[in-house]
């Protein structure tokens, strides 16, 4: 019977996950720059907005994916059709080498509204709630894709990968009310989820069991 000590199987899991990056942000009306307090295109206060994102991007660092959760922001319009204070009109990734959690920065890749930037292949993918305001939105930052303007040019994920993996980057999401940005949070590495952990830990030990039999096999002959 193979055995895996509790080290080997850390070992065998901080190998197989240690390529590979985890990052997430929280996002809240007090992260932007300036801070937000949203209310109804009536002048009504209206529930704070708010958020959370998670990013991941491979071993060979060809690309980043993220999936983005946002509450009390209209995300196709409809979801409260008498105030258009909360619809969504953009929403994209800031990076930059000036870039903090309270310093603004330059779009460098936009996956709602204007600019529009996950279009190589577009993989953006938007979930209303089926009740409530808000909804889930995922894309896909590939290689040849960023917002490249004349004020920053050649941007692309390589490019950004420098100030992403060092805290320098921030996504937001931008509302009627507020073109500058509603809610935000600064992009920060993170800890996979047990679930991940544990599958990664699964094909890590199916690897040494596959091995360990050929190894066995090996020797009886």
């Amino acid at each position: 019977m193979l055995k895996i000590s509790s080290a080997l199987l850390v070992s065998l899991l901080a190998g197989s996950a240690g390529a590979q990056t985890f990052l997430a942000a929280t996002l809240t009306n007090a992260s932007e720059n300036p801070p937000t307090v949203p209310t109804t295109f009536g002048g009504q206060p209206r529930p704070a907005s708010l958020g959370t994102a998670s990013f991941f991007i491979d071993s060979a660092a060809t690309f980043m994916t993220f999936t983005a959760t946002i509450f009390n922001i209209d995300v196709n319009g409809l979801q409260t059709p008498n105030d258009v204070n909360d619809n969504l009109l953009n929403a994209h990734i800031h990076a930059g080498p000036a870039v903090t959690p309270t310093t603004n920065g330059p779009v460098v890749w936009g996956f709602f509204g204007s600019p529009l930037n996950d279009t190589n292949p577009n993989d953006v993918v938007i979930a209303p709630f089926l009740s409530g305001v808000g909804g889930t939105i995922s894309g896909k930052w590939d290689l040849p894709e960023g917002n490249s303007t004349a004020t920053n040019p050649n941007v692309t994920l390589a490019t950004q990968l420098p100030f992403i993996l060092n805290g320098q980057a921030y996504i937001n999401f931008h509302t009627a009310q507020f073109g500058g940005g509603e809610i935000r949070g600064n992009i920060a590495r993170a800890v996979p989820e047990p679930s991940a952990l544990m599958l990664l830990a699964i094909g890590a030990l199916g690897l040494v069991v596959v091995r360990s039999n050929s190894r066995n096999r090996a020797a009886a002959v």
